[in-house]
């Protein structure tokens, strides 16, 4: 069955709703009279939220477009009050790269989208440092320098959001760019924009957290991926990394440690939104993988 569905059109189905009797049935009913057939299918239902969760990837016999089969969804969706999305399986996301100083981010997503490890258009980056531009145009994306002040930095986020809009990019990336976002931009991106915090637990925030980390002598260093909220650096966990570290090693060697488990951790949340493999539930996620 997969070499048959494989000669037809793929879409991924996700979903979230209230957890009642019927979400599945629904779903599956709609595939067998649009002629369709399940490749995947994952769930969950949270006990804790009452929630339901569910990503599907099918095939369609009959060749159905993706305008339609949203649309005649859209109907099974009133009926279970769900919020879903609808996309063709090999529908690339338009995605913007952020980064200050720091490039081992960038680089690591460059590398990883130019040998299809990351099934994303990269369509930009946005630095307030020229550090990368070389680099970025070496891979013939357009590079976007938006120097921040005190005194310039609304007018830095209103280009910023007029880059979003003419490049009308689905996903934006804060691959180490050490600029705080404001509240109204943090709204605009609810959802689309994830961030790379250097920390795991113990946390270490602010300036030169690996040299924190070193005096204190610890024994785990990590990375957290998440979606950016209006709470600096505390919203909905994507993925985490550690590397297990011990007294032997410098606060240099921290740093490339750190620098490692932030390229994965980032990397994978990435990845797995590009796949549409993550809801929000709530402050938390849940991630089918």
């Amino acid at each position: 069955m997969a070499s048959a569905a494989g000669k037809h059109p793929e879409f991924i189905l996700t979903l979230s709703c209230e957890d009642r009797p019927g979400v599945v049935y629904a779903v599956s009913s709609f595939l067998v009279q649009r002629h369709c057939t399940i490749i995947s299918s994952q769930q969950y239902g949270d006990q804790e939220t009452g929630l339901f969760f569910m990503r599907v990837r099918f095939a369609c016999f009959d060749g159905d477009e993706l305008g339609s089969l949203q649309t005649d969804f859209a109907r099974i969706s009133a009926t279970f009050d769900t919020a879903f999305t609808l996309r063709g399986s090999l529908e690339r996301q338009r995605v913007l790269l952020m980064v200050s100083k720091f490039g081992h981010c960038l680089n690591d997503l460059l590398f990883r989208v130019r040998i299809g490890a990351i099934p994303i258009e990269v369509v930009g980056v946005v630095s307030n440092h020229r550090d990368y531009e070389d680099l970025v145009e070496d891979y013939d994306i357009p590079f976007h320098y938006l120097p921040v002040t005190p005194e310039t930095k609304g007018d830095a986020e209103k280009r910023l959001l007029s880059i979003i809009d003419d490049e009308s990019v689905d996903l934006v990336v804060l691959a180490r760019y050490m600029q705080v976002l404001s509240e109204d931009l943090c709204r605009a991106l609810t959802g689309r924009a994830i961030n790379i915090h250097h920390s795991f637990l113990p946390s270490f925030k602010g300036g030169r957290p690996y040299h924190q980390a070193h005096e204190r002598g610890v024994k785990l260093i990590g990375a957290t991926a998440h979606y950016v909220t209006t709470d600096l650096d505390e919203g909905p966990i994507i993925e985490q990394e550690v590397a297990r570290v011990d007294h032997s090693l410098s606060a240099e060697k921290l740093v490339a440690a750190g620098r490692d488990v932030e390229c994965q951790a980032l990397a994978r949340a990435v990845l797995w939104h590009a796949e549409n493999r993550i809801l929000l539930n709530g402050p938390r996620t849940v991630v089918f993988r």
